[in-house]
């Protein structure tokens, strides 16, 4: 493999450009990487490229194979999926997935890469990280047989947590949003969809997952008595205000956080990141997950497609092809 590649960087914020990138010389323990597909992480991504990450929290948003420091300039993503083609004998011509950025090659250590399984299509492998935090999340949220659930905020992490909560017996789960179209996409899902002020209430446990203030406050509405919303979004840069009037203390209500860079306490005594992203890849072989990927586009197209994408442009997960 040529030991050069192409990666996008953010240069400024609000800026990208395809930068070329000498590739380090693989050691025993490495892999070296052709990049066959990315994918784009609209909520944390978009949030780097607009330069948003508060400065307290740049230690603990840092990308596993990230060049640069937030700001900019910076080499930022974590959604890539490509084929060996140097490298231990088992994994050598495997399809692998890796948290590294938007780049058309990569010289990574083999504990870094995961396996796709044979029955996953590596184009749908892109969402991986996308369903190992919506897994994170359920282990947080603890839902149970019969529960009544609202996931607010139907983006590409809502969506896959709904994907999970479908299967359960007798749950009733509803994909919250205020985009009339995420309706053909929970019903692709196989779960409910409501705008935000049709959504059912009475909820034992509500998701929140739209990064905003007014979602936050919608999901308190939804709880029944002791309920607890999950909170997946993360808003940067910016300080929501959390409604906690109203009914909030009379009905003990309750919110929690949960974020991927840690596996949820109830499960880290047995199982461990690789554990992890192992069974979100091994879920990737349901088919339904393909409708969380809206658009696709060339690597090439990077820069554009993130000023678009940045600028409010519809849709889920966009899949980079290389």
């Amino acid at each position: 493999m040529d030991r050069t590649a192409r990666a996008f960087r953010v240069i400024e914020p609000g800026r990208g450009a395809l930068v070329e990138v000498e590739l380090p010389e693989p050691g025993p323990d490495d892999v070296v990487v052709r990049t066959r597909h990315s994918a784009i992480s609209r909520g944390t991504e978009l949030l780097v490229f607009r330069g948003g990450v508060p400065a307290s929290q740049h230690g603990a948003m840092r990308a596993p194979f990230q060049v640069g420091e937030f700001p900019a300039p910076v080499t930022y993503g974590y959604l890539a999926v490509g084929t060996v083609e140097e490298g231990p004998p088992e994994l050598r011509g495997r399809d692998v997935f890796c948290l590294h950025p938007h780049q058309t090659g990569f010289v990574v250590p083999a504990a870094a890469v995961c396996p796709v399984p044979d029955e996953v299509p590596a184009a749908r492998a892109v969402l991986a990280g996308t369903v190992e935090t919506a897994v994170n999340a359920l282990w947080d949220a603890a839902p149970r047989v019969g529960d009544r659930i609202a996931v607010v905020g139907g983006g590409m992490v809502g969506c896959a947590v709904a994907a999970l909560l479908a299967p359960m017996p007798g749950v009733r789960v509803e994909l919250v949003d205020v985009d009339p179209a995420r309706a053909a996409v929970a019903d692709a899902l196989g779960v409910g969809f409501a705008l935000p002020d049709e959504a059912a209430g009475g909820c034992d446990l509500v998701i929140h997952a739209s990064a905003t203030e007014a979602g936050l406050a919608r999901s308190l509405e939804l709880l029944g008595v002791e309920g607890e919303v999950t909170e997946l979004s993360w808003y940067g840069d910016r300080v929501p205000r959390v409604p906690l009037g109203e009914g909030f203390h009379s009905g003990r209500l309750a919110i929690r956080a949960s974020q991927v860079g840690r596996v949820s306490p109830a499960r880290q005594a047995r199982w461990t990141y690789a554990d992890r992203m192992a069974l979100a890849l091994r879920l990737l072989g349901d088919a339904r997950f393909g409708a969380l990927i809206t658009e696709t586009v060339a690597f090439g197209t990077l820069p554009e497609t993130m000023t678009r994408l940045a600028a409010g442009a519809p849709g889920l997960a966009v899949r980079v092809d290389y």
